[in-house]
């Protein structure tokens, strides 16, 4: 029997759509035991409440096991995935009130930038504690992460542990079958090349059939207001930069120097009221108390649908541990001979290969020039913040926001700096650095 355990579980909507995508492959439907950790009882709770309900009407012969301690249910696991949250929304304020008070504002501020490095910084400890566990416990073990920032996250796992990982987003797949959908493309008859980092990999190639779409996407941006304005700021990346980006309108914002540096063009090319803010935060966290449980229940109540989704997870078990059905994907994986022109030994967004041989990285070659600018600059201002994790040094970290495309297009060095200090101050709690 194969096991797969899901940790940080009380992540709902993750646990509840990739268990069902899991079971839905009949090499794991009754021949499974899934695992849920969460250190939130109540959380925890309510997925085993959700996951009884889809193994009950599925008529899977699946077992299911929890735990507040991982320690307890990894012995001898296939597959862990990881989808953990720290700080919770406390934190989530240092990330976004801080600079938000020096003018730099984000639409969610998880992946880069000062919102994204410092929330690496405090939840990289408690990742790399899973780590340690795994190599203890279950040292074969495939290990997939959801948890953001992506491409930091996975870049010190994969420097700093053996143990076989990689990050899975869905901005790849969605970005994709929301293309086809333009132009009337069904998924199955549509391709790719995907290539870059995570949240700003492009298709290097996009077919129908086997021919060039990418005239027909420009067509359909171009003519089609309704089009256009649902994906301004990538829209505008196509149209200037030539090949279309993974991830959406609010996340690329943040990314580059060019849609967020004037009120105006906030304004121009985003979703009105889409900018996160300290204070939309504090009403969130009020208006929520008490509307999980809710949610929950309307959930259990509601007909259950069973069809397997579009998460890469289940489909890279069934290909290493279940069937063996060969799954090609993109992953989050350290560059080394995969991307030509983007830095070597940084975690890059690429194609990967599962099978029961495990995983394997495909070369892709080079990017576009303009385009491994754009990616270089990401990537190595990820890679001075692990590096400053990983070394404990604080200047790294100065010298990441010091570069960070958004926050350098908005302050001075000397602003830069007394705002990462204020960061640093308010997250001591949380931060190894």
């Amino acid at each position: 029997m194969s096991k797969i355990v899901f940790i940080g579980a009380g992540s709902m909507v993750f646990t509840r759509n990739l268990v069902r995508d899991i079971l839905s492959f009949p090499a794991f439907s009754d021949d499974l035991t899934i695992a849920l950790v969460d250190i939130d009882r109540q959380n925890l709770d309510y997925s085993k409440a959700v996951v009884e309900r889809i193994i009950r009407e599925g008529h899977y012969g699946a077992k299911l096991v929890t735990s507040a301690r991982r320690e307890e249910v990894l012995e001898g696991a296939d597959g862990v995935l990881i989808t953990i949250a720290v700080g919770g929304e406390e934190a989530t304020l240092v990330d976004v009130g801080i600079p938000e008070k020096y003018g730099v504002t984000v639409c969610v501020g998880d992946t880069r930038g000062p919102q994204g490095i410092f929330r690496y910084l405090r939840t990289i400890p408690a990742i790399m504690d899973i780590i340690r566990d795994v190599e203890k416990y279950c040292p074969r073990a495939i290990v997939l992460n959801y948890t953001n920032p992506m491409a930091m996250i996975c870049r010190t796992i994969q420097q700093l542990s053996p143990v076989v990982t990689t990050g899975l987003c869905h901005s790849v797949q969605h970005t994709a079958e929301m293309l086809g959908t333009w132009i009337g493309a069904p998924r199955e008859e549509v391709s790719y090349l995907c290539a870059g980092i995570n949240h700003q990999a492009h298709y290097l190639n996009f077919t129908w059939k086997g021919k060039d779409a990418y005239p027909l996407i420009r067509e359909k941006i171009l003519s089609d207001k309704a089009v256009y304005d649902s994906e301004k700021v990538r829209n505008e990346l196509f149209l200037h930069l030539g090949y279309y980006v993974t991830e959406s309108t609010v996340h690329n914002s943040e990314y580059n120097p060019w849609f967020r540096k004037r009120p105006e063009l906030i304004r121009q090319y985003l979703p009105e009221d889409s900018t996160r803010t300290a204070e939309k935060i504090r009403c969130w966290v009020a208006a929520s108390a008490g509307k999980r449980k809710n949610e929950i229940e309307k959930w259990l109540a509601d007909p259950l649908d069973l069809k397997r989704g579009h998460e890469y997870a289940a489909s890279i078990f069934n290909a290493i541990f279940g069937d063996g059905t060969i799954f090609e994907f993109n992953g989050n994986i350290r560059n080394f001979g995969l991307i030509d022109n983007l830095p070597p030994g940084s975690c890059v967004e690429s194609p990967v290969e599962a099978s029961k041989a495990g995983l394997r990285s495909i070369h892709v070659g080079p990017l576009p020039p303009h385009l491994a600018i754009l990616n270089t600059v990401n990537a190595q201002i990820e890679d001075l913040a692990v590096e400053g994790y990983i070394n404990r040094d604080r200047e790294k970290i100065y010298y990441a926001n010091y570069h960070d495309p958004l926050t350098s297009a908005l302050l001075s060095l000397e602003e830069i700096r007394k705002m990462t200090d204020e960061m640093f101050a308010a997250g001591k709690d949380w931060l190894p650095v």
